[in-house]
């Protein structure tokens, strides 16, 4: 017997069958009669401007603007609350709730286990499980080695200085493949390497990416807020990861890792709709052959062989011919 859920989704997929049929035969369409779309809830435990979750977001209102899903958010969730909102969403009917479980990963996994109807998308370091927990994660591994590889380059003092958040496996990964690429082209790279031990405190931040000038850094990796803006102030360069902050810090972002969430969320969006989703490890369709993730670089600040060779990286890369170490350990100063 089809509960209410299955029901309303068994009918989505007969509409849209029917759509597609209706086109082929050049027949139009009233707006009734086209799919209805899922409703779709995400849960965050920081602000929505911050770069992570910044990118969930903009993949689904890009999905909600096509007309694909419903969405509604909750930010500056505690961690505490956590559970409560993930029932809240289930029982309103959500079809998919997506979120970060980081901190939360049991009491998430109780949660979803207890409403199976609901698929479940969430960021997390451990992997999926049934009935309806699926995975994800930001595996910009291979842009941030390439806009190491354009630091190491670059730099004058051989001197880098690295800010993140939490040494989790997910920042982790990314600091390790970027002082990769920067050693791969200038062996006689240093780095000075800080976590401020959260997500979102920008003036933390920028006061260790000050302290990292002071002892002579000329180039900064940024993976949290604020370090571009001490990069700014002392007029040496930064380095982007997640997002594209170029336009907010003119002259001052030499290269940049950027995140897609569009593939991992347009994939699972899919499954729900065609009622195929299963607990699985969407990871992968962050890595750049997915398009989850890229590489850009202002070849302005950078030399023109070091573009020249990162490019040329990222070709092997996209062609299958040069796999980037996954190294979650944490990264620690070499000075």
């Amino acid at each position: 017997m089809l509960t209410s859920k299955s029901f309303s989704r068994a009918r989505r997929a007969l509409l849209s069958a029917a759509l597609a049929v209706s086109v082929t035969m050049g027949m139009s369409l009233s707006p009734a009669s086209a799919a209805d779309p899922i409703k779709v809830a995400a849960i965050y435990t920081v602000p929505v401007e911050q770069q992570w979750v910044s990118r969930i977001d903009k993949a689904l209102k890009a999905a909600q603007e096509r007309g694909d899903i419903t969405y509604t958010f909750s930010e500056n969730v505690a961690n505490t609350d956590y559970e409560r909102v993930m029932r809240e969403y289930a029982e309103q009917g959500m079809d998919l709730v997506v979120g970060e479980a980081f901190a939360v990963e049991r009491a998430a996994r109780k949660v979803a286990a207890e409403y199976p109807e609901t698929a479940f998308l969430m960021g997390s370091s451990f992997g999926p499980a049934q009935p309806n927990f699926a995975v994800f994660d930001n595996w910009i591994h291979e842009p941030s080695y390439l806009s190491g590889m354009i630091a190491g380059a670059t730099t004058k003092s051989n001197i880098i200085g690295m800010v993140g958040g939490y040494a989790i496996p997910e920042v982790n990964r990314l600091m390790n493949a970027f002082m990769e690429g920067a050693t791969s082209v200038n062996p006689d790279v240093k780095f000075l390497v800080t976590f401020i031990n959260s997500w979102y405190d920008p003036p933390k931040a920028k006061e260790s990416a000050f302290a990292m000038i002071d002892k002579g850094a000329d180039i900064l990796y940024a993976e949290r807020f604020g370090v571009s803006d001490a990069a700014k102030e002392k007029g040496i360069l930064a380095i982007g990861n997640v997002i594209d902050t170029s336009d907010d810090y003119p002259g001052t972002i030499l290269s940049s890792a950027l995140w897609h969430m569009e593939p991992t969320v347009d994939r699972a969006i899919d499954a729900v709709v065609s009622e195929e989703f299963e607990p699985a490890d969407y990871g992968p369709y962050s890595f750049m052959s997915y398009g989850g993730g890229s590489f850009i670089v202002d070849e302005s600040l950078a030399p023109a062989d070091a573009v020249e060779a990162a490019k040329a990286k990222e070709a092997e890369i996209n062609d299958g011919l040069f796999r980037v170490n996954v190294n979650d350990s944490e990264p620690k100063s070499t000075m």
